[in-house]
């Protein structure tokens, strides 16, 4: 009989990893609660806890009859990590590219025009009378105005055609106000990865803190796609063999869907309560069959068709501006890596994983993904607590409690 226990520590959401690979730890012979009495250690629980937030990352049951056990850790788990510490954000700032800033002075109208136009999803807002950047003007907000002021067809939303930008921001924002999220072009990716998922935004301005210039927007997608360029030189942990399933990574309850018939303005309501970037479109089966996405949105303001959102979704779908070739999907059983090239290659900002009778079972989105890769590697301040159980007699147990730190 093996008289040690390997165990291979996988948490459910967060993974751990530690700098040495293999490491004895002894179990006491004599319970401190006990002197003098020679017990047996009869169970191990383990368990792999954050103590910074205080929750329990991974545990571990054994049932083992020896004085010592072995905790087996995956070395390579947090080469990503290592990899987002190592590079800065300018690193990804592209030699050339373009970039719309916004006045606050401007309409709200012509602002959402020129993203359309000049094909970008997003533009920061300068203040002249503070002299700094302020925030952000998105798609979301374009949405945000449409569900709040519209009324019916045959009533223009005068908020949106009159409106500047700074007048919006002070009705939506009042109380609520928030300051600029932006990252220095020297701060680490793993900094920018963590600032993206903390805030729950999606774009973040790289902004330089001695002239104050707007460099670049970082997003998801840029952040993966670096790091894909670089992930066939990098060892390859063993979790990216892994399935979806196995890793729990991605959203599975209350996901969020909408029928081909659903009105518009319902599923721009969705958009604006339930804080999703994309709803995928099913049939009475639940088998998804398209998908409309807050960037498709935009296109209302590109064929000016925004005083009408009584049509239905699959009505807005026929405005789509690029060719559209289906909706990307994925599978439970399906490993992280192929999940990770799918997304790169086909530069999308999320999967809808379908069971075999193509429905809808979850949504696998950049921010799932760069949470598994990144940050639940990253987390310092993670202890092993061992929880030993001693049999002190045919119906007594005592406890006994080990910490390791790394």
């Amino acid at each position: 009989m093996d008289n040690s226990a390997s165990v291979l520590l996988y948490p459910l959401k967060i993974c751990c990893s530690i700098v040495y690979p293999n490491s004895t730890h002894p179990i006491p012979k004599y319970n401190k609660n006990w002197p003098g009495r020679c017990v047996i250690p009869y169970y191990h629980y383990i368990m792999v806890i954050n103590t910074n937030s205080l929750t329990v990352l991974s545990a571990q049951g054994i049932v083992c009859f020896s004085n010592s056990f072995t905790v087996t850790l995956d070395p390579e788990r947090n080469v990503y990590t290592c990899f987002m510490k190592s590079h800065r954000c300018y690193d990804l700032v592209p030699t050339s590219s373009k970039l719309v800033v916004f006045d606050t002075s401007l309409q709200v109208k012509k602002a959402f025009f020129a993203l359309v136009s000049n094909g970008v999803r997003a533009a920061p807002l300068w203040d002249s009378k503070k002299q700094c950047f302020v925030g952000m003007l998105t798609i979301t907000d374009f949405i945000n105005i449409l569900h709040r002021y519209y009324k019916s067809p045959l009533v223009q939303i005068y908020e949106l055609e009159e409106h500047k930008i700074e007048t919006w921001r002070e009705v939506y924002l009042q109380d609520s106000f928030k300051p600029l999220v932006s990252i220095s072009p020297n701060a680490s990716l793993y900094d920018a990865v963590s600032s993206l998922l903390k805030h729950k935004i999606h774009r973040l301005p790289v902004i330089d803190p001695l002239t104050g210039n707007t460099l670049y927007i970082l997003t998801h997608k840029r952040i993966l796609k670096f790091l894909k360029l670089f992930i066939s030189e990098m060892p390859k942990p063993a979790f990216l063999s892994q399935t979806l399933e196995d890793l729990n990574i991605g959203t599975f309850q209350n996901i969020a869907v909408v029928q081909s018939d659903t009105p518009l303005y319902t599923a721009l309501g969705i958009f604006v309560d339930q804080r999703v970037s994309a709803l995928p479109v099913v049939d009475d089966n639940g088998r998804v069959v398209d998908i409309y996405s807050k960037f498709d949105v935009i296109n209302l303001a590109a064929e000016k068709t925004y005083n009408n959102l009584d049509i239905t979704v699959t009505k807005a779908l026929q405005h789509r501006s690029q060719y559209f070739e289906g909706v990307l999907t994925c599978q439970a059983h399906e490993t992280l890596e192929a999940i990770i090239n799918r997304l790169v290659e086909a530069e999308v900002h999320r999967l809808v994983m379908i069971d075999d009778h193509e429905v809808v079972k979850g949504i696998v989105s950049l921010s799932d993904v760069l949470q598994a890769l990144v940050l639940t590697n990253g987390d310092n301040g993670k202890t092993i607590l061992i929880v030993s159980c001693y049999k002190m007699g045919p119906v007594m147990f005592s406890l006994s409690f080990q910490k390791i730190c790394f």
